[in-house]
């Protein structure tokens, strides 16, 4: 089956190199010839380099030793499925922004891979302006990430979110999350007690006109929280409040604050932000 929908695309009167996200790689681990062909084009009118690999194993060769931006990453390949090899990167550290490519739209494989680690999912076949959307839109943000000067480090009783770093802390160790699991910490945190939509939560975080499932926001703040929640399935500081979205908020810290103010806690324990 083609993964594709629409060709004409590829092919506009005039094409050139499109004003756009500039300096970045893509790794596409795919074995589907017409996804080496698509991606070369919509790479070059984009203004983003491709790199290829064929297979689980030099997928993970390749997004370990080169230098890239994003992955675009097949469920099934030959060695390695896309599922093993998006958990082999995310234990190696490596926390580039994957997307995952599958011709199955289970919710169950959706769910899983986001859950180990990936930060999108599109199925085939799908609209080429869909794809390169998505890829621009997860590039952008990963450029802001590193180019902007984001001070503020937040701290919260046994967190620390160091917002400038890219930086998180739980009871003074170091926590591992992907770059869409951070922005969605980021978020929260930033405004304890707020409750924040899912789909305020969509716009902030993956752009707007992302085309998400809400359920696929849940799925990612499952994973964030197992990383992060002191007490397991207890939530400690990302509350769900049903129908709408979530509420970051350390258990106990209202009236922690309470006290506070009547000088019965030291300061130390409320959240605060600086730009150290």
């Amino acid at each position: 089956m083609c993964p594709f929908t629409d060709y004409s695309i590829l092919n506009p009167a005039g094409a050139g190199n499109r004003a756009g996200v500039t300096e970045a790689t893509v790794l596409v681990i795919d074995d589907d010839p017409s996804m080496h062909d698509i991606l070369s084009v919509l790479g070059q009118q984009h203004g983003f380099g491709i790199q290829f690999a064929e297979d689980g194993l030099d997928g993970v060769r390749l997004a370990e030793s080169s230098d890239v931006d994003l992955i675009l990453l097949d469920l099934s390949l030959p060695g390695l499925t896309g599922f093993d090899v998006c958990r082999r990167l995310r234990g190696a550290g490596v926390e580039v922004p994957i997307i995952m490519v599958s011709a199955s739209s289970d919710p169950v494989d959706v769910v899983v891979g986001l859950e180990i680690g990936a930060d999108d999912y599109i199925t085939k076949p799908f609209e080429v302006r869909e794809l390169a959307a998505r890829i621009n839109a997860k590039l952008r943000r990963q450029r802001t990430s590193q180019s902007q000067v984001r001070p503020g480090r937040l701290k919260f009783p046994g967190l620390i979110v160091d917002v400038g770093r890219h930086e998180v802390l739980r009871d003074g160790r170091p926590v591992t999350l992907t770059p869409t699991e951070f922005d969605l910490l980021a978020l929260l945190s930033a405004s304890p007690g707020r409750v924040i939509s899912r789909s305020e939560m969509i716009q902030k975080v993956w752009g707007q006109g992302a085309d998400l499932d809400l359920r696929s926001v849940d799925a990612h703040v499952y994973r964030l929280r197992r990383k992060i929640e002191p007490e397991g399935p207890r939530p400690t500081y990302i509350h769900a409040v049903p129908g709408i979205g979530y509420r970051f908020e350390r258990r106990g810290l209202n009236e922690r604050l309470a006290k506070a103010q009547d000088g019965g806690v030291e300061e130390s324990t409320a959240p605060v932000a600086n730009g150290t």
